[in-house]
């Protein structure tokens, strides 16, 4: 096949893709007589990125395979297609997403453990609702508990090709207190990009209290506090899940209660 061709047929695919496509699916795209093979793909690939280099448009491959999507500085003129505030996901799922990211695979016990206060099932919903969890195994112990971690999805909303790009954190204090400017420049500039218009992404509102905002009042501002201001805008590009928002409910609320029913089973 001709190369310019094969170039003009990758890229209107990719355009029109409502997800990222791996070569392997876009080898699909040929017959055997098209004598096309992965390498002169990849070869194309690498030439689209080259022609969108100055453009408002880049091609990037990530965990999910390759997607053309917006650059960062086209984002605050992108915003005022839909003026109105995104939704914010709450602390507590935005906290319990990052240790999961950061320290996966890990279980409910080992994300209250670092966190300090009890996580609810509604918190994990949200987020495998969300499509950015997903248990991965089971710890053996009593009860084998579930083993969770990210999943492909997660890492291609975040516009990250593996979990290796994520700026590295030590301890478990520095997850939850750290001021890191790496960690706040990479979701400010992968997970707020918004995506081209035919995708569409669920919306999962999660409500706030500013009761159960006290409880999290030990934890400084934060490098998930961070995050949960970017990744929202990632999550409400497209339309809304219908049901979803309506559905989910105040995830602070519910670490309170949490709590207080452990209280009253210790005393």
């Amino acid at each position: 096949m001709d190369e310019l061709l094969l170039k003009k047929i990758l890229e209107t695919t990719l355009l029109c893709a409502h997800e990222p496509m791996k070569v392997g699916e876009l080898s699909k795209l040929f017959s055997e007589t098209d004598d096309v093979t992965s390498d002169a793909i990849k070869q194309q690939l690498a030439n689209l990125q080259s022609e969108w280099s100055e453009k408002g448009l880049e091609l990037t491959e990530l965990a999910g395979g390759w997607r053309f999507q917006s650059r960062p500085e086209m984002q605050k003129y992108l915003e005022r297609l839909n003026p109105e505030k995104p939704p914010k996901y709450s602390r507590a799922v935005m906290e319990t997403l990052a240790i999961i990211a950061w320290r996966q695979p890990v279980t409910r016990g080992d994300i209250e453990d670092i966190r300090g206060v009890s996580v609810s099932s509604q918190i994990i919903k949200t987020l495998e609702d969300r499509d950015w969890i997903e248990v991965i195994g089971h710890r053996e112990g009593p009860g084998r508990p579930a083993l969770f971690g990210t999943t492909k999805h997660f890492l291609n909303d975040m516009g990250l090709k593996s979990l290796a790009e994520l700026p590295a954190i030590e301890t478990d204090a520095e997850l939850l207190a750290s001021n890191d400017a790496e960690l706040a420049q990479l979701f400010q500039e992968q997970s707020a990009q918004l995506k081209l218009p035919h995708e569409q992404t669920e919306n999962v509102l999660v409500k706030s209290d500013e009761s159960s905002e006290k409880e999290q009042d030990v934890v400084s501002t934060t490098a998930v506090e961070t995050i949960s201001a970017e990744v929202v805008d990632v999550a409400s590009n497209g339309e809304s899940a219908s049901g979803i928002a309506e559905e989910a409910v105040s995830d602070e609320v519910a670490d309170t209660n949490a709590n207080l029913e452990d209280q009253e089973v210790r005393k």
